[in-house]
């Protein structure tokens, strides 16, 4: 890599003169609009960290090795110009020679070859970060990994990190113990992949009678214990209700129209214990006690062109990358 000329580093200098210029706009605003400004920025760092996150614990989870970038000749033999894939840089230090993530991306609709170019290419602003901090030996070696995926492959993980969940409705229940799903409209008549989900939420029993005050003689007797108040003795901590995967569909057949339909309108009246799969969970979940609401029930789904869904290991995709089985897919 190149070091940077005299003129290089003057144009560096404007560049940072310029965000400081953007920072006195910030500060010339008035203090609703900027607590909003930063707020949303902070949101969408957050979001952009967890994607990443999520992105490195596929990586990890096929146990891929990290390749050390030399020359351009690397992508070339590897013949990487074409293929889709999701890919990781890295970098290590000359004090501590493990191999640690400085980014990982899904590259879905950009040829994998272009956008490592892009990271290994001083003259684009990715390329010119990892030249800046080899330059100053921040670090020492840069490396990168890649697993190749289709097209499919990319859609159902756009369809796991992009795509909201919708919540299904129920009616009122009808026939004594029964309710009827309420599917939302706007479904639409072609082929894809949809998810199904469930909500699932934890309770935490706080039991203060089984902390002990301490073991400071002078706080307490020995042996005593701390005596709960009425409030905290039937406090209860409860987790974030998270939504569980249990079943990915391909619509390749039939429409994602046509497939939720036959999954949501299933015939309650004639349900079977010996039924087994999605749409006998489906179908028990409208069967409720009185006084008893019926599990939370989700979808989400994405287009994709039928050509393409038939590439690829769907089903194991997606349970790499949420990281655990999919109840309902054999």
């Amino acid at each position: 890599m190149e070091e940077y000329s005299q003129e290089d580093w003057g144009n560096h200098s404007q560049d940072l003169h310029c965000y400081q210029t953007g920072e006195q706009e910030l500060d010339e605003m008035p203090t609703t609009k900027r607590t909003l400004k930063i707020k949303q920025e902070s949101s969408e760092d957050t979001q952009k960290r967890d994607v990443m996150q999520n992105i490195m614990q596929i990586l990890e989870s096929v146990q891929l090795k990290w390749e050390l970038f030399q020359s351009w000749t690397d992508f070339s033999r590897l013949h990487l110009s074409n293929k889709l894939a999701i890919f990781g840089i890295g970098y290590n230090t000359r004090w501590k020679e493990d191999i640690r993530y400085h980014y990982a991306e899904i590259s879905s609709q950009v040829p994998l070859g272009k956008r490592l170019r892009e990271y290994f290419n001083s003259e684009k602003p990715e390329g010119r970060v990892i030249m800046t901090r080899v330059q100053k030996m921040n670090w020492k070696n840069v490396y990168y990994k890649f697993l190749e995926i289709t097209i499919s492959e990319a859609r159902c993980l756009e369809l796991h990190m992009e795509i909201d969940w919708i919540p299904i409705a129920h009616s009122k229940p009808t026939g004594g113990n029964i309710v009827q799903y309420l599917l939302p409209g706007g479904i639409p008549k072609s082929p894809g992949l949809y998810a199904i989900g469930y909500e699932e939420c934890h309770e935490k029993p706080h039991s203060p009678l089984m902390e002990h005050r301490g073991t400071d003689p002078g706080n307490e007797t020995q042996g005593e214990l701390e005596v709960p108040s009425p409030q905290a003795s039937l406090r209860v901590e409860m987790e974030s209700a998270r939504i569980i995967y249990c079943y990915l569909g391909i619509a390749e057949v039939r429409t994602l129209q046509q497939c939720l339909f036959l999954h949501f309108q299933a015939n309650t009246k004639t349900f079977s214990k010996e039924w087994v799969g999605i749409n006998a969970f489906l179908s028990q979940n409208c069967i409720v006690e009185p006084g008893v609401s019926p599990k939370s029930i989700y979808i989400k789904f994405v287009e994709v062109e039928r050509d393409f869904l038939s590439a690829g290991s769907l089903v194991e995709c997606l349970e790499k990358a949420i990281g655990y089985p999919l109840k309902f897919n054999n």
